[in-house]
């Protein structure tokens, strides 16, 4: 017999298709001999002893492909069905559970293992909506004890947990400011006056009212890109005023006319502790988003402040996702979040929504921290690199 694990591989390769078993793992156990390193071997070595029926000699084969390359796709599918077939569901998952993350699900596989990502990933679905069932009945008292906030949080570490709710981070287009935390939407207490500005929802809906009323002079197009520039998501929105605005403040510039035409917002606003960053901050302004309209995913330019949504005018139906964390917008009732986490915002309605748009400093930014991060941005600019706006949105 041959003693090049090429040639050896050839002739065990040619016993499978014939189906003869025993001449295949000679062949195969040969090849494995003279050149052990190479995990291929192993696994046909191991698809010999499944043909022959031999289940201990092929787990022991697939374990030593999977010694020598860990993320062996086909030998982690072969083992996992070998693991499920012996009735061992705990290491049957766990290799289910390597082969999806090892494969590109955009790849072009083959229908035989396309079938068998398609079992692995029913397998682990089955096991996390069986987890899932157990762990809402083992903790739902607790859970209904918690405060909210506690409750939210660990429903939604258990949900990313079992893969059903992704994980999102910072993405900041401009600042990015490090060890704050990844929050989407903030809690309420941390922004105490939010319920001042939620009592004057009447008097600033009904001058937004008036406004509109009167034709809506003054908003434009939200989005406004130069021609040349790429717009990527933007492109239906660029220019558009089915996505409108009407700025009070607009990096810290403040808009004289608008907040004499809008007396009572202005001065809501002007006791706020709005973002008050020169040349970046504060930001306030009416958000008109008309009837079928959609604001595509998108994150914005530094995590150094929080964004606050003061609803309006909300038909039913209207929804805004940060993160992972889908909510509809309630009239009067305000939130804060960070808008360097991922979100969008959706009118499906045949009505405008209305929000009135502001920013904060990051709650999480000590008081003493913001004059430095005044100081840092103000040097940037004046020496030629300075960053680009901070819209909010």
């Amino acid at each position: 017999m041959s003693k090049d694990p090429v040639v050896l591989n050839s002739q065990g390769m040619q016993a499978l298709q014939r189906g003869d078993a025993k001449a295949a793992a000679i062949a195969f156990a040969a090849a494995v001999k003279a050149d052990p390193a190479a995990a291929i071997l192993h696994y046909n070595l191991a698809n010999a002893h499944a043909l022959a029926g031999d289940a201990k000699a092929q787990l022991v084969a697939l374990n030593a492909a999977l010694d020598r390359d860990p993320y062996m796709a086909h030998a982690l599918l072969a083992r996992g069905r070998l693991h499920e077939h012996e009735g061992r569901t705990a290491d049957a998952l766990s290799d289910y559970q390597r082969l999806l993350a090892a494969v590109d699900p955009r790849e072009q596989v083959g229908p035989g293992f396309a079938a068998g990502l398609q079992h692995a990933a029913g397998v682990v679905q089955a096991a996390n909506d069986g987890l899932a069932a157990r762990l809402d009945a083992a903790m739902a008292d607790e859970l209904e004890q918690a405060s909210p906030a506690s409750a939210t949080r660990v429903r939604h570490a258990m949900e990313a947990q079992l893969g059903r709710r992704r994980v999102y981070v910072h993405q900041p287009l401009a600042l990015h400011y490090p060890y704050l935390p990844a929050i989407q939407y903030f809690e309420r207490d941390l922004f105490p006056w939010l319920a001042d500005l939620e009592a004057a929802t009447p008097a600033i809906r009904a001058e937004l009212q008036a406004v509109l009323a009167a034709g809506g002079e003054g908003f434009a197009p939200y989005v406004d890109y130069p021609a040349g520039v790429p717009v990527n998501q933007w492109k239906d929105l660029n220019k558009s005023d089915a996505w409108a605005a009407r700025f009070f403040l607009k990096h810290g510039v403040r808009d004289e006319a608008m907040c004499t035409l809008c007396a009572n917002t202005a001065a809501v606003l002007d006791r706020m502790p709005l973002f008050d960053l020169p040349g970046r901050g504060p930001t306030a302004f009416f958000s008109l988003l008309k009837p079928r309209t959609v604001i595509p995913p998108h994150t914005g330019a530094t995590n150094v402040r929080s964004i606050i949504h003061l609803p309006l005018i909300v038909p039913e139906g209207c929804w805004f996702r940060v993160g992972n964390d889908t909510r509809p917008w309630v009239e009067g009732q305000a939130f804060a979040f960070d808008d360097t986490i991922e979100h969008e915002a959706h009118n499906p309605t045949d009505e405008l929504r209305a929000v009135l748009i502001l920013d904060t400093w990051n709650p999480f930014i000590a008081a003493d921290e913001r004059p430095l991060i005044t100081r840092w941005v103000n040097e940037l600019d004046a020496h030629g690199r300075g960053l680009a706006e901070f819209s909010a949105a």
